[in-house]
């Protein structure tokens, strides 16, 4: 029998890490969200993601990898990104 693997959510959607880069949804759905981490800053000891890039990108296998990427937006803190990528998501669907 498989063991189902449990996810970190965040409002109903998975959040997966590899990386400098977040995947965000279900990758058996139409769309997922990918954050790249481009530039980080040192707060109070803490390593803090001041720069991020948010993709909205197709999740299909048989179509051509320059039409996966449906929208994209520069983002200046995690919260920003994820915000723009749940609602990317919630209309996705």
């Amino acid at each position: 029998m498989a063991e189902e693997t449990k996810f970190l959510t965040y409002k109903g959607f998975p959040l997966v890490r590899n990386g400098n880069t977040i995947y965000y949804g279900n990758m058996s759905d139409e769309m997922v969200a990918n954050i790249n981490i481009q530039h980080a800053s040192e707060q109070n000891g803490l390593m803090v993601a001041d720069r991020l890039m948010v993709v909205l990108m197709r999740t299909a296998k048989d179509i051509d990898p320059q039409d996966m990427v449906v929208k994209t937006s520069n983002r200046g803190s995690l919260f920003e990104a994820l915000d723009v990528a749940n609602i990317w998501l919630s209309r996705a669907e």
